[in-house]
């Protein structure tokens, strides 16, 4: 026990210990996270505003506006806290309520293609390009997040920085996985086999 403690004391003593590193590496996760957070509450303010607007147009479905309610809702009342970076089943969850939400998102403005109406209603377009433009930063700082977790976990796995994490207890953090990201990727499976509506006079 006492030769393991010397060893790890020695490696401590290195300049490329890696605790510096951890640390900025920390701070930078810390601050992607928050703006993925600020990103995605940034959609889920635009919802109430789509839903109303959308609601405005008497034959739209109802279904895909009520699972767009209940993604929205389920999204927004997960707790997200510091330590969700370090529980990987948090994290999970919160990203599997996200992915639920773009999904509808998604099938709510392509079945709204279907009304013309709604395609001419000025303040529904003005939402459609705000939230286009939330998705695309919604993106880049996810990839951000990514990119920094990325290189945090290679420093917590490589030798001899492992040996710091483990003094320290710098545990791997969780990211955004490939079958999350092919799910938020996929375009929605619509049936237009039904006649559209026609647009009102």
């Amino acid at each position: 026990m006492k030769r393991l403690i010397a060893m790890l004391s020695a490696v401590l003593a290195l300049s490329g210990c890696g605790y510096n590193d951890f640390q900025r590496l920390d701070e930078q996760s810390k601050a992607a996270w928050s703006e993925v957070l600020n990103q995605y509450q940034r959609r889920a303010d635009l919802v109430p505003n789509i839903v109303a607007t959308v609601k405005g147009e008497a034959a739209f479905e109802q279904e895909t506006l009520t699972k767009v309610i209940e993604a929205r809702a389920k999204a927004t009342s997960i707790q997200v806290t510091p330590e969700t970076l370090n529980n990987p089943e948090a994290f999970n969850k919160f990203q599997q309520a996200q992915g639920e939400l773009s999904s509808a998102l998604s099938r709510l403005m392509v079945v709204a293609e279907r009304y013309p109406q709604l395609q001419a209603n000025q303040a529904f377009r003005d939402l459609r390009v705000t939230l286009e433009g939330t998705e695309n930063r919604i993106t880049v700082a996810r990839n951000r997040y990514i990119q920094t977790v990325q290189e945090y976990n290679v420093l917590a796995r490589s030798f001899p920085t492992n040996l710091t994490a483990m003094v320290f207890g710098y545990e791997p953090k969780p990211s955004f996985t490939v079958a999350n990201e092919a799910e938020i990727s996929a375009p929605p499976q619509v049936d237009f086999s039904s006649p559209a509506p026609a647009s009102k006079p």
